[in-house]
């Protein structure tokens, strides 16, 4: 993927430029969303290896990784796409955080969407038992849906797409906290477009088991705000302004907290920008 003309992350990014050491340090918080395995030799010897060597191809993982958290997305899908699948999981958080928040032109968001969408395919017949390579194609899937309308992507069968992917992704990692707020997007923005009744009916979606999944995806990372962001998202989706309230008390604690890295600082900036409207 051509990534040499994308927009550079738009804030300072000092403080999230971690050292191999202090990423490593710091990995298990930072990474408390997505459950992703530390990049070392054996992550990358479980993955099936490279043709190369495994150390080094473990540190260029690591450096894709350290390019993410710095918000250097571009460099970050570079590195990861030079070792081939097994760096999917970074090439496609970077690619789906970019494109949500920075690509500026549709047609571009689109086609980032749609190559990793693709990678994600290859990812989970190479890897069926990783949860991440599930987890990232039903987010790519999630957020490409949205960009065509939730409503053209339910014709096509997208739905079911992101449903199979995401119960994959939770029955391998059930702690799996963005998986969760994923599920709960997935029953309320179904119950959102085509109501409650035909929403049950068609596609399985309901109400009561989206806030379960918002719930806990708030109880694994009470500290991230994309889940405060998206608790606040489903509930208006789901209530309206029946619970306007409390949908907007939590895009102010997602405005309030501390970003850690690049893709939380963007997460706060946009909660901030939102309550400024």
């Amino acid at each position: 993927m051509e990534t040499s003309n994308w927009f550079d992350f738009p804030h300072d990014a000092e403080a999230f430029d971690f050292s191999p050491a202090q990423l490593k340090e710091r990995w298990a918080e930072l990474h408390a969303g997505d459950c992703e395995p530390f990049p070392d030799e054996q992550r990358v010897e479980q993955l099936g290896g490279t043709a190369g060597d495994p150390a080094e191809a473990a540190a260029t993982l690591l450096d894709a990784w350290r390019a993410f958290h710095r918000g250097d997305f571009g460099e970050a899908v570079k590195l990861a796409d030079s070792l081939g699948l097994i760096g999917h999981a970074v090439a496609n958080k970077a690619c789906g955080i970019y494109a949500d928040y920075l690509e500026e032109d549709e047609a571009v968001k689109q086609a980032i969407y749609k190559a990793g969408i693709e990678r994600a395919e290859k990812a989970i017949k190479a890897f069926p038992d990783d949860a991440n390579a599930h987890y990232f194609h039903a987010f790519l899937l999630g957020r490409y849906s949205q960009c065509i309308s939730v409503t053209k992507a339910l014709a096509q069968g997208l739905g079911g797409k992101i449903r199979k992917s995401l119960d994959r992704a939770l029955k391998l990692a059930p702690g799996h906290a963005e998986a969760h707020t994923a599920m709960g997007l997935y029953h309320a923005e179904i119950i959102d477009k085509v109501g409650k009744m035909v929403g049950a009916m068609t596609y399985g979606a309901n109400a009561d088991k989206a806030m379960q999944h918002f719930d806990r995806a708030l109880e694994l990372t009470p500290d991230a705000p994309i889940a405060r962001l998206e608790y606040g998202n489903g509930v208006y989706m789901l209530f309206g302004d029946k619970r306007l309230e409390e949908s907007n008390d939590a895009y102010r604690k997602a405005a309030k907290l501390v970003p850690r890295d690049a893709m939380e600082r963007l997460d706060v900036e946009y909660a901030r920008s939102s309550m400024e409207e």
